[in-house]
C-alpha cells in the first residue's frame, strides 16, 4: 500500500486549521496555499506585496526542497490576490522572475479579503516529481 508523505512547516496555524502545507501522493507534491510566513509562522509585510510575494516564493522552495523538487516541476499553480487589478503587473513580474523559462498553469483569482490583516497574496500548487527538474 502506498504511504503519503506529509511536511509540515511546524507553525501553530497547523494544528490549530488542521491542515499539511503539503502532502505528497504517488508522484504529485499537492501544496497548500502558501503565505509570507515566517520561520516562527508569524505572518510579516502587512500591505506590502512585493515582501509577500518574496516570502511566499521563499516558503514554496522549503516545501518543494523536502521532496527534492524544484521550481520547474510545478505544473500548476494558483494565485489569491488581493486588488488584482493593482497587483497585476507586480504578480506577473513575480511569476516570470520566480519560473524563469518555465510555464506551469496558472490561475489568479482576485479576492476581497485572506486570513491575515494585510495579506495580499497566497500561492497554492502542484509539482510533478518524475518531471526534470
Amino acid at each position: 500500500m502506498a504511504t503519503n508523505d506529509v511536511f509540515n512547516h511546524n507553525v501553530p496555524a497547523e494544528s490549530d486549521f488542521g491542515y499539511s502545507q503539503a502532502i505528497k501522493s504517488g508522484d504529485l507534491i499537492h501544496v497548500s496555499g502558501q503565505l509570507s510566513l515566517d520561520e516562527a509562522g508569524d505572518f510579516r509585510h502587512a500591505d506590502d506585496f512585493a515582501a509577500q510575494l518574496q516570502q511566499t516564493y521563499v516558503n514554496v522552495d522549503k516545501v518543494l526542497a523536502h521532496y527534492g523538487a524544484a521550481r520547474g516541476q510545478v505544473v500548476s499553480q494558483t494565485l489569491y490576490v488581493v486588488n488584482l487589478r493593482q497587483h497585476a503587473d507586480a504578480v506577473a513580474e513575480g511569476n516570470r522572475a520566480y519560473f524563469g523559462d518555465h510555464r506551469p498553469v496558472s490561475t489568479v483569482l482576485g479576492v476581497t479579503e485572506l486570513t491575515f490583516p494585510g495579506q495580499v497574496i497566497e500561492i497554492s500548487l502542484i509539482a510533478d516529481t518524475k518531471l526534470n527538474a
